[in-house]
């Protein structure tokens, strides 16, 4: 077991010029470099932009529904990892409201689960493939209030890693704690992000901005 070393990376224009942050968290596997492609495919270049990097390429080591102690210490230590990326910028000034999280896969699941513990009215959160941690989903720690902040998820039916089952769970948990949701499931689809759901991703990216 391990716990993860403080390193992300940086891109776009520094938070001071934009006011504007969006997190990109990393799949299994994957790195901070990686997932960070998928801003050329976004409208991402009035924001600065942070993607955090797993020790080990993963964030925990084995099914996001494992029981949870089989993830642990490391789990605990990537949600501490978003926690400090989030407080650092916003101790720069910026609002949450406009911050962004966007993860794929092991890192949509991180996304869910750090969110969700944390909700607030975030910019958007954009969760490609992923749902809430846990062999059963713990809803006591989940406090705040999401305020509207709108929340793309989608998967595969089936998908090799996230249930439909999950992702519904998690739709109707985050739905409670005010978030507003879109949702699509694709028949079919492998474990990839398809360009509507990143046509999806741009819609919530242009909106709610404010400085």
């Amino acid at each position: 077991m391990y716990t993860h070393q403080k390193k992300y990376i940086t891109a776009g224009k520094p938070i001071e010029e934009t006011n504007k942050a969006i997190l990109f968290i990393h799949g299994r596997g994957a790195s901070a470099e990686s997932i960070l492609t998928l801003s050329e495919h976004l409208d991402v270049a009035d924001f600065s932009l942070f993607a955090p990097q797993a020790t080990n390429n993963s964030w925990y080591p084995y099914s996001f529904m494992a029981p949870e102690v089989q993830n642990q210490p490391a789990l605990d230590s990537a949600i501490e990892i978003l926690q400090e990326l989030l407080d650092s910028i916003l101790a720069q000034g910026v609002k949450s409201e406009n911050i962004y999280l966007l993860g794929f896969s092991q890192g949509a699941c991180l996304t869910a689960e750090f969110a969700t513990r944390n909700a607030q009215r975030y910019g958007g959160l954009i969760i490609f493939t992923g749902g809430l941690i846990g062999q059963e989903i713990n809803t006591s720690r989940y406090t705040g209030d999401f305020a509207g902040t709108p929340v793309l998820i989608t998967t595969g039916d089936p998908d090799p890693h996230v249930p439909v089952s999950r992702v519904n769970e998690t739709i109707k948990i985050m739905e409670e704690k005010g978030a507003k949701i879109i949702s699509k499931i694709y028949p079919r689809r492998p474990h990839t992000i398809l360009p509507e759901e990143i046509e999806f991703a741009k819609s919530i990216l242009s909106t709610n901005h404010s400085n």
